[in-house]
């Protein structure tokens, strides 16, 4: 398993140095002055900044540099631990992504929870009950979930909690050390939308699975012996149509805690999601490329984490190389 883990993250390598290299070049091919976006200078203002001011600012951004050079020194940075000042904020970015990370990481984690509680159960028993009025009512409800927009339904909730509760959810940072309760207020309506949405695609995977295993043989075979069905969905079909639940999970925490944007944004969460759509409206640079990069490295390391998870679900896989 150890060779298999250090083959992975062999692979990853030349990943994330693609992903890093793409979005180096997208940030500074886009049209428009960086200047207007990092110095807060109107466009018609231009033209009384010199060409030595301008040329200062852009060596106080780093950005006088040739793009090879400005690369080396990003990615020397990042290798070093150290990924930049914001242009926007000042801030230290590593500081940014380490607070608010988390932040996301709890929605992201809840919304999966969340969507395992209420989807899980709603998928087996509409496999249990294929074509019965129990089954056409979750796909309804699944359909409508997955075709409602979360940044819509994230909305109507926000609307609602404010016109008939009078509930304003925490706009700022609340470490879940510090006040667990006002934490738990600021993640729970992101997570809950997101949940509700995922809740959905997992019922119907987990509807198409468990259908799929319930015809096999060995489940024949197990109901054959005087198991109850009970018995035979637990240890039987349940266990072996987990592995197609547990891809969908993985990718579903990976887009959560990355895409998130619309729902932290409609939430007011102080989120990676809304600092990254601040940053690409502000054109910051260093915050745009190390949240991208760090979202590519979750991928990675979820996608590393399911394929460890099926060998320890089946028997049959075996991580050798």
């Amino acid at each position: 398993m150890y060779k298999y883990i250090a083959t992975r993250v062999l692979l990853a390598i030349p990943t994330l140095f693609i992903v890093s290299v793409v979005i180096f070049v997208i940030m500074r091919i886009l049209p428009g002055d960086p200047l207007v976006s990092f110095m807060g200078i109107e466009l018609d203002q231009l033209q009384y900044v010199t060409p030595e001011e301008r040329q200062a600012l852009l060596a106080d951004l780093g950005m006088d540099k040739p793009w090879i050079e400005q690369y080396a020194v990003w990615m020397g940075g990042v290798l070093r631990g150290d990924m930049g000042e914001s242009f926007l904020r000042g801030d230290s970015i590593s500081k940014v992504i380490a607070k608010r990370g988390l932040l996301s990481a709890e929605i992201g984690i809840i919304g999966v929870l969340i969507a395992w509680i209420i989807g899980l159960p709603a998928g087996i028993i509409a496999a249990v009950r294929p074509n019965s009025l129990l089954d056409g009512f979750t796909s309804t409800i699944t359909v409508f979930f997955l075709a409602v927009p979360g940044f819509w339904m994230a909305l109507l909730i926000v609307v609602a909690g404010i016109l008939m509760f009078g509930y304003k959810a925490p706009i700022t940072n609340i470490p879940f050390y510090e006040n667990p309760w006002g934490n738990f207020q600021m993640v729970i309506g992101p997570a809950f939308v997101i949940g509700v949405g995922a809740a959905a695609f997992i019922a119907r995977i987990t509807r198409s699975a468990m259908f799929e295993v319930l015809r096999e043989d060995y489940i024949r075979t197990a109901r054959a012996k005087g198991l109850s069905s009970r018995l035979v969905l637990v240890r039987h079909a349940f266990p072996n149509a987990l592995l197609s639940v547990i891809t969908v999970s993985g990718l579903l925490l990976a887009f959560s805690v990355g895409g998130s944007i619309t729902v932290e944004i409609a939430f007011v969460v102080p989120g990676l999601g809304k600092t990254l759509a601040q940053a690409i409206i502000a054109r910051d640079l260093m915050m745009v490329q190390n949240l991208t990069l760090v979202y590519a490295a979750v991928f990675i390391v979820i996608n590393l984490f399911i394929d460890l998870t099926y060998g320890r679900i089946d028997p049959r896989i075996r991580l050798t190389d």
